[in-house]
């Protein structure tokens, strides 16, 4: 029987919910889908919010041959076939989705790059991983990388009012919330408690919840409600409980340079300038992974992961980087204050740049339009 998930995925962007940011009126992905734009690209993000979608949506306004893959399975043999496909009655541009490209080898990576290269083949991969660490430099540079983000609660509901199926408000509320911007989550857990109970509750849905997650641990596709309970327990400080979804992770086949990096992550955004060795330590053990390699590594993995649990912790350098960031955006390039502008010639001294620049000055060097602004609460940090 089909998946609901895929009875109700919609063919056009008027019906696509969710990446207003890329698909929304005059945005990139939008344009190129309207203008029939032929280009291979990435995208980037969190599982169940439309990567496949967009994919199909794109092959269907070109009215291409789509062909779809899952990097899991798939082989170079299972490329070769796509590439010489040659259907005399059918000449139309060749689509291939491939679904977890980061986990193609490079040799398989290699293997695309002719075919997408010479436009024998347009690629759309898509990824939970940064495509950055998980894509040949040589792919990556012939395909743009559009990033997608987790649905909000509102687009997740407004997909699941699409299903037909009636449930309760506190229901809906429920489900939208432990989604965690997933839509197939939430639509398969739905699908489920009315197959199961012939009506929605939230009782209904959580029985129905925990076989959907069940499930998903059992592919070994999908591991972001573990690596999520894996930073909760170290931004808590539960020790146990961080090594213990570690482990889940490994043994789940997850790829142990992705639990480093978001360790190296975890150590500047939750633990920065409260113990700033806590850096130090993550690239350490994302080197010994790297250099180790598994299984001994996971005996470094569980040494920095005890460690950065352990550590005091403070966003402070965090969240003062954003909302610098929003200061950027709101602004734009405000003038740089006259002292502290670089002088290397006698027209530029003249002109009053670097003028009465003191080392250690304790004025403000902000623009004069932020002048007083802290976006640092912390000023001093633990050494």
């Amino acid at each position: 029987m089909e998946p609901l998930a895929n009875k109700i995925r919609p063919e056009t962007l008027d019906d696509f919910v969710g990446q207003d940011e890329i698909v929304g009126k005059e945005k990139p992905l939008r344009k190129a889908i309207e203008d029939r734009h032929l280009f291979s690209f990435i995208l980037w993000g969190p599982p169940g919010v439309g990567k496949t979608t967009l994919a199909r949506i794109y092959a269907n306004a070109l009215d291409a041959r789509f062909y779809e893959l899952s990097a899991v399975s798939a082989s170079k043999d299972d490329i070769r076939r796509i590439v010489d496909d040659m259907n005399l009655l059918d000449q139309r541009q060749k689509v291939l989705f491939l679904d977890e490209i980061h986990r193609f080898n490079k040799a398989q990576q290699d293997f695309l790059l002719p075919s997408v290269e010479s436009g024998k083949l347009i690629l759309i991969g898509a990824t939970t991983e940064n495509p950055s660490f998980e894509v040949n430099s040589a792919l990556l540079s012939r395909c743009r990388v559009f990033v997608l983000k987790s649905l909000s609660e509102d687009e997740i509901k407004k997909i699941l009012k699409r299903t037909k199926i009636k449930i309760p408000k506190d229901a809906l509320d429920w489900l939208a919330n432990l989604a965690n911007g997933d839509a197939r989550i939430a639509i398969t857990a739905l699908e489920n408690a009315k197959r199961m109970y012939g009506s929605v509750t939230i009782s209904n849905l959580k029985s129905a919840f925990e076989q959907v997650f069940i499930r998903f641990d059992k592919k070994g596709d999908e591991h972001y409600d573990t690596i999520s309970a894996f930073i909760k327990s170290m931004r808590s400080g539960d020790a146990d409980a961080a090594i213990y979804y570690l482990a889940r992770m490994v043994e789940g086949g997850e790829d142990p340079k992705f639990i480093a990096r978001r360790m190296v992550i975890f150590a500047s955004e939750d633990i920065g300038l409260a113990q700033p060795t806590a850096l130090v330590v993550a690239n350490e053990v994302f080197r010994a992974v790297e250099t180790i390699g598994m299984p001994e590594a996971g005996i470094n993995l569980a040494h920095g992961v005890a460690y950065l649990a352990l550590a005091a912790k403070d966003r402070s350098s965090h969240d003062a980087y954003f909302a610098a960031i929003e200061d950027v955006k709101r602004y734009g390039n405000l003038p740089v204050p006259m002292k502290i502008r670089n002088a290397p010639t006698k027209l530029m001294k003249e002109l009053g740049q670097g003028k009465d620049y003191k080392k250690y000055d304790k004025e403000s060097f902000l623009p004069e339009k932020l002048k007083g602004k802290e976006y640092l609460k912390r000023k001093k940090p633990n050494v």
